[in-house]
């Protein structure tokens, strides 16, 4: 069990990385796709973090395309 759990650590270690900028206000947009940024890890215009590059990570890229920039 534990075996299994420190594979699946590291292979998201090893997976590609997304940066995710922010790139316009969430004011005046929906507020669940201000939620959506707020859970990326994202906090003001010009903001960039890393996240996995994972189905998860890609619908929220989605949800908020026009709001983001994302690079590899």
């Amino acid at each position: 069990m534990a075996q299994q759990k420190k594979t699946a650590a590291a292979k998201t270690s090893d997976a590609k990385k997304l940066t995710i900028t922010l790139r316009k206000s969430t004011i005046g947009f929906n507020r669940n796709q201000a939620q959506v940024v707020q859970g990326m890890g994202l906090r003001r215009i010009g903001h960039s973090v890393e996240l996995p590059d994972t189905p998860a990570t890609r619908g929220m890229i989605l949800k908020v395309r026009h709001l983001v920039e994302v690079g590899e």
